[in-house]
């Protein structure tokens, strides 16, 4: 099953990397590793995030770190939608 980013969530992607580049550079690459690996495990496992909060979502919490993936699983792609971090109230 493909991957396939929105615009959206790759500004996301890049705010996180740009984020901890800034403020803390030591955790920067184990965080997007992680980040990419979960998503990327996806590709076996569609359907393990959670529910989410807009119909037809899902949403894979990203333990222990504070961020959760949105992303909508398709006939034949997962879309990633965004990337929240848990702490921060969603517009």
């Amino acid at each position: 099953m493909r991957i396939r980013w929105t615009p959206a969530a790759a500004a996301d992607l890049e705010q996180i990397n740009g984020y901890l580049t800034e403020r803390l550079p030591n955790f920067r690459r184990s965080t997007m590793l992680r980040i990419y690996e979960s998503v990327q495990s996806l590709r076996r496992m569609p359907n393990k995030g959670r529910l989410g909060r807009e119909a037809g979502t899902r949403e894979l919490v990203l333990v222990p770190l504070p961020y959760i993936v949105a992303y909508r699983v398709k006939k034949d792609e997962i879309a990633i939608l965004h990337i929240h971090h848990g702490a921060r109230e969603r517009s």
